[in-house]
């Protein structure tokens, strides 16, 4: 398969779960509908330094590796693997909050082609849509803010909103189909995201589609192997994929 379109997977047959229809969308931000353009490495980059990791070490390439190998997790997380200690932790955490805050403020945030349009074309067919994120609450909403997409979803939910877990764990994708009341069965969920762990966050919650798309930190390759039904080439394709189920 090339870069667009849906995967049909290893024996040629459809896996995106065609026949249930879809009633709940669970969109990732960064890296999904919002142009990432190395942010988030940015921000590890200051966060590291403020943690007094020296910039041309071993140990930083190490970090930067783990970062770019956990995309879509719970940044809090991430730190927490990276920097034994909770107060170091919470240290680098809040030290990439403000770099990123600062690059978002600075304008380097704008929606991927088509994403607003998916978005609005999917809500206009009936479907309710959700905005998740592994950053917290504030940084999330700072970049609705900056996009202008405060009327533009149905729910944005953080981490914090999920109990505390975010991705790989289910509960980002389950909290979304508890607060909205929009689906009977999770088969009639749908979770979108550019890194593999936000394939498994959807397949452990048994959404019934759970698509990848290339505009972000991880290969179609992993994205399959981590439980993706469907890889897309963008956002955009969305509503042609979900909207002929």
């Amino acid at each position: 398969m090339g870069a667009t379109g849906t995967d049909v997977g290893a024996t040629g047959k459809d896996v995106t779960g065609a026949g249930v229809r879809t009633r709940l969308v669970v969109l990732d931000m960064a890296g999904t509908t919002v142009a990432d353009g190395g942010l988030v490495e940015r921000a590890f980059e200051a966060a590291a330094l403020d943690l007094g990791v020296d910039p041309v070490s071993a140990e930083h390439d190490r970090m930067l590796d783990y970062v770019r190998t956990t995309m879509g997790e719970s940044k809090i997380s991430v730190f927490r693997h990276l920097f034994a200690e909770e107060e170091r932790a919470q240290q680098a955490n809040r030290a990439f909050e403000r770099a990123y805050d600062g690059l978002v403020d600075a304008g380097h945030c704008a929606p991927l082609p088509g994403a607003e349009d998916a978005i609005r074309d999917l809500r206009k067919a009936g479907l309710t849509v959700v905005l998740t994120t592994g950053f917290s609450g504030p940084t999330q909403q700072r970049i609705i803010g900056a996009l202008g997409w405060q009327d533009l979803v149905d729910l944005a939910l953080c981490p914090a909103d999920a109990g505390g877990r975010g991705r790989p764990y289910p509960d980002l994708a389950l909290a979304a189909l508890l607060r909205t009341h929009a689906a009977d069965d999770v088969s009639e969920l749908a979770v979108v995201g550019d890194t593999g762990y936000d394939m498994r966050c959807g397949a452990s919650a048994g959404a019934g589609v759970v698509a990848g798309v290339l505009t972000g930190a991880h290969d179609a390759a992993r994205l399959r192997a981590d439980g993706a039904t469907a890889v897309l080439g963008s956002v955009a394709e969305l509503p042609g994929l979900l909207l002929s189920r």
